[in-house]
């Protein structure tokens, strides 16, 4: 009996050890892409002052998400707390106290916002970035020219830390999106960005941001880093979830989060009410015209690439 219990102590310890190994390793290798320093030259864009592009560049703060985690008055807020999770916060954009925009240049907003990287080089983590990065000089300008007229708030907000949980499924790369900057081809000419108009290059120009739940092909699936229990994106490829529907439908149905069959979206999971409140009836028809000039795609095809039914 004693040989037994030593054994399965022996076999504990070992188990033990490579746990503690296993952790080490996850750590290590993510610090070195979390510290890694990036050269990103970029040209400052023109910020316009006039009341009009003030306004315009709130829209875009709405449809783009940046209320959505900054909070209504950009001052940041936290999203995550856990011992698992970590402390994830987003950065307060306003001028107040405890800021940590208060010395950023035009070209550090730029690189932020474009590049995903701060002005110290290293990537910002959990900025979407990615999803940002074509956006047009004259959106970005408006965008800055309305967070630099915002009244400054003093709110400090704790330092990110990110805990084990999406540290491990970075590394087994299920969160790429954790480090956006490395999604990012830092050399490549800038994108070029349609003219403002209903039409199918403007609505994909749009829908930019729907690709970090809805995937890079649009055919949904299970969102990465996100629980298994929540429900997966729905598949906006023709032919997909939103077989049936017509432009009305659509239109009716984002700004409310009510489909044609009466089902009710659940804002947590569908932000309708903080991305599509402010969107107009024009780029509601530019987003729609782009979806359906997509090819049939299989559902949920996002982490192998999306096929084509």
């Amino acid at each position: 009996m004693k040989k037994v219990l030593k054994w399965i102590g022996i076999v504990l310890g070992g188990l033990v050890g490579l746990l503690i190994l296993a952790i080490a390793a996850v750590y290590a290798i993510s610090e070195v892409h979390f510290n890694r320093t990036y050269q990103v030259q970029v040209k400052p864009v023109a910020i316009p002052t006039d009341a009009a592009s003030i306004a315009y560049g709130e829209h875009i703060a709405n449809i783009r998400g940046c209320k959505g985690c900054h909070g209504d008055d950009l001052s940041g807020q936290i999203e995550f707390q856990d011992p698992l999770v970590g402390t994830i916060a987003n950065a307060n954009l306003t001028g107040g106290k405890g800021s940590e925009v208060v010395n950023y240049t035009t070209e550090d907003w730029v690189r932020s916002i474009r590049q995903g990287v701060g002005p110290d080089g290293k990537p910002l983590l959990i900025m979407p970035s990615q999803q940002h990065y074509a956006m047009s000089d004259a959106d970005l300008g408006a965008l800055l020219a309305y967070i630099q007229s915002l009244p400054p708030v003093d709110k400090k907000l704790p330092e990110i830390k990110v805990g084990l949980l999406p540290r491990a499924m970075y590394v087994l790369g299920q969160m790429d999106f954790l480090v956006p900057a490395e999604l990012i081809d830092h050399t490549a000419p800038r994108p070029s960005a349609p003219q403002r108009g209903v039409t199918a290059a403007y609505g994909k120009y749009l829908a930019g941001l729907c690709t970090l739940c809805h995937g890079p092909g649009f055919s949904g699936g299970h969102i990465p880093g996100t629980p298994p229990s929540d429900p997966p994106a729905l598949n906006l490829t023709p032919g997909g979830d939103l077989k049936g529907w017509s432009f009305e439908d659509f239109l009716a149905a984002m700004p409310t989060g009510v489909t044609p069959g009466g089902r009710h979206l659940r804002d947590e999971y569908m932000p309708y009410k903080t991305l599509f409140g402010d969107v107009t009836d024009e780029e509601l028809h530019a987003i729609w015209l782009y979806l359906q000039s997509l090819p049939p795609k299989a559902y949920g095809n996002r982490q192998t690439g999306d096929k084509q039914i």
